[in-house]
Order: structure tokens, then C-alpha cells, then sequence
């Protein structure tokens, strides 16, 4: 029993202030996870093969999540918002003493980083799995964390970093600094309260929105400012400190390619880098966790020149990072593991020469996000869901299964998709295979858009940094060229789909209901319209015996013999398309065609119906992502200039601000303040005619 492992008591001596003191080992038999989803579910794995039990909480959405699931317990935590649920730390302090709790373990986000939980914890005799509240509020107030860093001799990129927040002093420090620069939260970290001004006519729009945001987020609405660095690398390096001063550096992971300032791919170690260099970063990162009396798992962020590879201290992060399974990959270690057994007292596992490294590791970050519609993100239900098969090299983290919801109240991510490989080629011809065997359906997500992007030449030649996507954009967006042979798999597919539902519901004894699609005396034509990335694909489909006669957009007639596989409950088909074979998954959702996802077309009375059914026209302002109406600038009869901001929605946690589209009068507002709305709901509706 792991239990077992902890029971001694160790002298140590206090580093700091020099005087000797006595650790109690304490033995972690059950845990409360303050969180959810994915690290929730990597949390119980870990502590069920130690034999430690596990307690869960749960919001309303998630009563029936794969965490409340799996956890020995689960207790309700609140209503569906972050606020009223995984952020009551009073309340989760209650559940943890209820079911009997030694330890509580806050993940990622939520209440891993904050002061005052940790401080609660204390106070209640809880073990806070993670470090000091000192410590955490040492590096979570950015401004703080860079004195304490220049101190410790860990090189910093200089700012304004002042307790006055006045609109004046950030002006008047802004121009010192010069543009374009870097507004920043003071606290929090994740792309949250982060914008960047180009120009000096930008900076008080972007300064009030990463104040909101980090308001919502943080609770605090406190920026500093820096020198924008244009297109650095990010370069973070994975510590781990115990209670007795000794700190180690896992080795370093980059995590450059972003968008809207947080990560999207990993890998680890950090390509290109001599090993002097990765041996001085991580020596770096050991000063600034000591720094700080550090206590368990941290990672220290660099932004590091792409040229000169020269590195100055961004952040850090007090808590186990999302990415840290690709540490785990060439290290060999569990860090999960590691965080209970220094919560026990125990000393760190190894010592810094005993920590090797081995291979080369991706990380893919799934996420329920529209790329191509710049990366906003989206919710809805999982109504296919089929994943690589898990196995030594390859790992899927994931905190849902088919049929779940991806909520507008919480993070996008679906899943992380994790692989190894004995060299970063490897590794990445592994990311790419298994890519392309992760297949979800009901709503959109950014897998295609991974594919490109671990395919892109410049990624596969290490030339990786911040601004990767804005660089190659056109590259990893070309214009979408969809061939017939794909279209014809999509009809084959929902034809396919149709007779297996007609053949599952039909009376086998009415002789008329013998078999759908077929005609005495003449061929049956049906017209079908397929819709992939606003573009409608008429396509004509004549059924003849056993084939398919297929036209796309009166183009030549295409032959195709197709039939379903065996493959449980999954459409799996075998077509012979011109006489080429191929076999494909596909998910009636619309009809989905390996990485392409096409939509049924409805009839256009259908449409007509739709719209006159909600009362709306065609000048409004919708929603472009699922979420929730915030705050409501406008009223009936006001009259708006171009560019005027008119909403404020919130989704995932990310503020996105609602223009006019025109010069314009407003005639109604169709949504309340508070109110869920869906992706292309109605929100501001126009006048019919514009204002001159």
C-alpha cells in the first residue's frame, strides 16, 4: 500500500531563515479534486493506482461527466457557472471535510492559483496540493514576480509594472515604452487579460478589455505593460520543489504556436536548442522557484529571441501546467504522483542527475473551435466521438465521451492528444497519423487545422515561434478544394445511412416497402445538396441495381459500388468509386467524409419558414460563437456608427465585443442581458434601412 511508503518523520532545516524544523509525514489516503473534465480524470488515475480514494464535485451540467463517473465519490458544487460552482471555495471546503478529505487537489484553473483558497485550506487544516499561498501570490502579481526574478539574478524584459492604474500614468508609461507593446493581468495567466496595442490609437480600446476580462478572470483588474517582442518563442521549464529546499527542472517544452495568446501544440524537449542552453534554462527556473520558497509542481515560462535565443522571465505558472503529459513522455515520471507525495512530506523522487530524458513529445490541445472563422470558440453536443487506440507511445486525455455537451460555460477543450517518439520526426509522423484517426462530429473543431499545422514544412524544420499562424496563414488556410470522389463519399455515405434506417423501420411483409430507392420500369434520380464552408454542392444521384450513378454540379456522371462493414455501432463503408477503392469512417451529422464535414442543405421553404418564424431579417447582428449575453451597450431608436461596439458576449471564460457592421438606427434587441444564447442567434436588429 502507497500509504505505507509515507509513514516516518524527517529533520529538516529551513534554508531561508536557517533554523530546524520537524516535516510530519502525512499519509494521503483521499483527496477532493476541485476541478473537472480532463486533469480531473487525470488526477483519479493516478490516485486509484496509488489506492488513494478520490471525492469529485460536480456542477448541474456535469452530474453525469466522466469525472463525477469515475471519482469514489462525487458531490454537488453549484449551478452551471464557474462563480457558482468550481470557484466557491468556501463550499468546496465544506464537501472536503464531509467525505473526509486529508488533501484537496485544485488541477489547472478555477482555484489553483489562488491565494486565498490556498490560505483557506490552511486554515482548515487541508493539505493544498500545491504551493504556498505566499508563493502564489509572489508570482501571481506579475509586477511582483519580476522584482523577486531581477533579484534572483533570472533575466527580465523591462515595463511598467506600477501599483498606479490610471488611465494617465498607463498613457504617459506606454509611450515611454513605446509601440507596438504588451498589456497584460497582473495575475492569472492562460491568454486571459492579454492583449496587444499596435499603435498608440489602440492602446485605451485594448487597455478597458484586458481590464474586463482579467476583472471577470481574476477578480482583479490590474495590467502591467511590456515591450511586445515580435514573434519570440515561449520556452517553459517544468520544476518541482519539496518541502525540505531542493528543486529540480524537469526539462524544458515549447509552446510557441498560439493563437489568441494561448497554446494549441506542445512539444517537449524544445527543438533546436544546444544543451548548455536547456541546462541553463532549467537552471534559471530552479533559482526562481527558490526565489520564492516554491513547494511542488511549477512551471517557469521564458520568452525566448528566436534569433540570438536569448530568454527573459514571462511568468509562473503555480500550478500542474495542462501540458504536462509530454514532460511525463521523455522523463519517464508520473508528476501527478509526484504532487501527492510532496503534499505527504515526502523528498522529491529523484535527485537532478538522476532526471534523464529520452525522445521527443507532442501535445495537440483538441479544442470545439472554428479555425477558420478565427479560432471562435464553439459548444454543442459530441454526437460522434471516436479516438486513436490509447497505448504506450500515445495518450488521450479527455474528461468526456460521446453524447457529452461541450458547455458555453467552461473551457473548449475537448481533449488533449498526446504522443512520443524516439526523435521529434517520429513523434510528429505519429501526431499526424493519429490526427487523422480522431473523428468528432456536432460541432466544430480544430483537428484539420492541426493536421495542417504538423504538416506545415516551416513547423517540420523546428522554425517555430508566436507568430507561426499570422505568418503562414495563407498557407495553413488555402482556399478549400473540395474533388467529387469526396462528395461522392458523402452522398454514398448518407444514401447508405438511409437504407439501413428505411430497411430497420419498414414492415418486411408490405411488398412496397421492399427496398428503398428502387423503381419499377425506370431508374429513380434524387437530388441532394451538400454545404461545406458555405459552399452548396448540388448533386444528383441516379440508383441503378446495386450502383450509383453520382453527378456533382451537372459534372459527368461518377460510378460508385458501395456497401457498410461490420464495425459495432459505426458506419464504416467499402466504396469502389471509378473503379478506386477506399474504405472511410462516417457519421450521419450532416455527413462527414474522413476530415471534411459537409451539411445537408435544407428545401428553401424550410429556410423561409425559419426566418419568418423568428421575426428577423437581414440587418442584425448575430452571435458568433455559443455563449452568454453579458452586458447589452445599446437600446431601440439609437442610432450607431460603423464599428460601434453594441454587445458584449462571454464564452469560454473570453470576452468578444459585438460591432455594427454599419451606420445604422437600432429597431430591437432580441436577447436579455444574462441569457445563453446559440451560435447565430439574433442579437441587434437594424432598421431596414441603413442611416445616410
Amino acid at each position: 500500500m502507497y500509504t505505507r511508503l509515507l509513514r516516518n518523520t524527517l529533520q529538516i532545516r529551513n534554508y531561508s531563515s536557517n533554523v530546524a524544523h520537524n516535516i510530519q509525514v502525512q499519509p494521503i489516503n483521499k483527496i477532493l479534486i476541485a476541478n473537472r473534465g480532463e486533469i480531473a480524470c487525470r488526477v483519479i488515475r493516478t490516485a486509484r493506482r496509488l489506492g488513494v480514494r478520490t471525492v469529485a464535485v460536480y456542477s448541474d451540467p456535469d452530474e453525469h461527466s466522466l469525472h463525477a463517473l469515475h471519482a469514489d465519490e462525487a458531490y454537488r458544487v453549484g449551478e452551471a457557472t464557474s462563480t457558482a460552482s468550481y470557484l466557491r471555495g468556501q463550499r468546496i471546503i465544506e464537501i472536503a471535510k464531509k467525505s473526509a478529505c486529508q488533501a484537496i487537489h485544485p488541477g489547472y484553473g478555477f482555484l489553483s492559483e489562488s491565494v486565498e483558497f490556498a490560505e483557506l485550506c490552511q486554515r482548515e487544516n487541508i493539505i493544498f496540493m500545491g504551493p504556498p499561498s505566499t508563493a502564489i501570490r509572489d508570482m501571481g502579481i506579475k509586477s511582483t514576480s519580476k522584482a523577486i526574478m531581477a533579484k534572483a539574478g533570472v533575466p527580465i524584459i523591462n515595463g511598467y509594472h506600477g501599483d498606479d492604474q490610471s488611465n494617465d500614468r498607463l498613457c504617459a508609461e506606454a509611450e515611454k515604452i513605446g509601440f507596438p507593446l504588451m498589456i497584460k493581468a497582473v495575475r492569472g495567466g492562460g491568454g486571459k487579460g492579454m492583449r496587444i496595442a499596435v499603435k498608440k490609437e489602440e492602446f485605451l480600446d485594448s487597455l478597458n478589455s484586458a481590464r474586463n476580462e482579467s476583472q471577470k478572470s481574476f477578480g482583479d483588474s490590474s495590467v502591467l505593460l511590456e515591450r511586445y517582442v515580435r514573434s519570440p518563442r515561449h520556452v517553459e521549464v517544468q520544476v518541482f520543489a519539496d518541502q525540505y529546499g531542493d528543486a529540480v527542472y524537469l526539462w524544458e517544452r515549447d509552446c510557441s504556436v498560439q493563437r489568441r495568446h494561448q497554446k494549441i501544440i506542445e512539444e517537449a524537449p524544445a527543438p533546436g536548442l544546444p544543451e548548455k542552453l536547456r541546462r541553463e534554462l532549467g537552471e534559471a527556473a530552479v533559482r526562481a522557484a527558490k526565489a520564492v520558497g516554491y513547494v511542488g509542481a511549477g512551471t517557469v515560462e521564458f520568452i525566448m529571441d528566436k534569433k540570438d535565443l536569448s530568454f527573459h522571465f514571462m511568468e509562473m505558472n503555480t500550478r500542474l501546467q495542462v501540458e504536462h503529459p509530454i514532460t511525463e513522455m521523455i522523463t519517464d515520471t508520473d508528476l501527478v504522483e509526484w504532487q501527492i507525495r510532496i503534499a505527504s512530506g515526502e523528498r522529491l523522487p529523484l535527485t537532478q542527475e538522476q532526471i534523464g530524458r529520452k525522445g521527443h513529445a507532442f501535445e495537440a490541445r483538441i479544442y470545439a473551435e472554428n479555425p477558420r472563422d478565427g479560432f471562435l470558440p464553439g459548444a454543442g453536443p459530441l454526437r460522434y466521438l471516436a479516438t486513436p487506440q490509447p497505448n504506450e507511445f500515445v495518450r488521450v486525455e479527455t474528461g468526456v465521451r460521446e453524447g457529452d455537451e461541450v458547455s458555453v460555460h467552461y473551457d473548449p477543450m475537448i481533449a488533449k492528444l498526446v504522443v512520443w517518439g524516439a526523435n521529434r520526426t517520429q513523434a510528429l509522423n505519429s501526431l499526424i497519423a493519429r490526427l487523422r484517426e480522431y473523428h468528432i462530429t456536432g460541432l466544430e473543431t480544430n483537428i484539420k487545422f492541426l493536421i495542417g499545422l504538423a504538416s506545415h514544412p516551416e513547423f517540420q524544420q523546428e522554425n517555430v515561434h508566436t507568430g507561426f499562424i499570422d505568418e503562414h496563414f495563407d498557407t495553413l488556410f488555402p482556399a478549400i478544394q473540395i474533388k467529387d470522389e469526396q462528395i461522392c463519399k458523402a452522398v454514398a455515405a448518407v444514401v447508405l445511412n438511409e437504407m439501413q434506417v428505411f430497411s430497420s423501420n419498414a414492415d418486411k411483409n408490405d411488398p412496397f416497402n421492399a427496398s428503398k430507392n428502387k423503381r419499377l420500369n425506370y431508374a429513380l434520380t434524387r437530388n441532394y445538396k451538400l454545404k461545406e464552408n458555405n459552399e452548396v454542392y448540388n448533386v444528383n444521384v441516379r440508383f441503378i441495381e446495386s450502383v450509383l450513378l453520382i453527378q456533382v454540379n451537372n459534372g459527368t456522371w461518377i460510378k460508385v459500388k458501395s456497401e457498410c462493414l461490420a464495425d459495432g455501432d459505426r458506419l464504416k463503408i467499402k466504396a469502389n468509386i471509378d473503379d478506386t477503392l477506399s474504405t472511410f469512417n462516417a457519421n450521419i451529422d450532416g455527413a462527414e467524409n474522413g476530415k471534411l464535414s459537409f451539411e445537408l442543405v435544407q428545401p428553401e421553404f424550410l429556410n423561409a419558414l425559419s426566418d419568418q418564424h423568428s421575426g428577423i431579417g437581414g440587418n442584425k447582428v448575430m452571435a458568433p460563437m455559443p455563449g452568454v449575453l453579458e452586458k447589452v451597450l445599446v437600446k431601440p431608436g439609437d442610432k450607431v456608427k460603423k464599428g460601434d461596439s453594441l454587445a458584449v458576449l462571454i464564452a469560454m471564460k473570453m470576452e468578444h465585443i459585438l460591432k455594427a457592421p454599419q451606420d445604422a438606427t437600432i429597431k430591437s434587441i432580441n436577447c436579455a442581458e444574462g441569457e445563453n444564447v446559440a451560435k447565430d442567434a439574433a442579437i441587434v436588429i437594424f432598421e431596414d434601412e441603413a442611416v445616410e
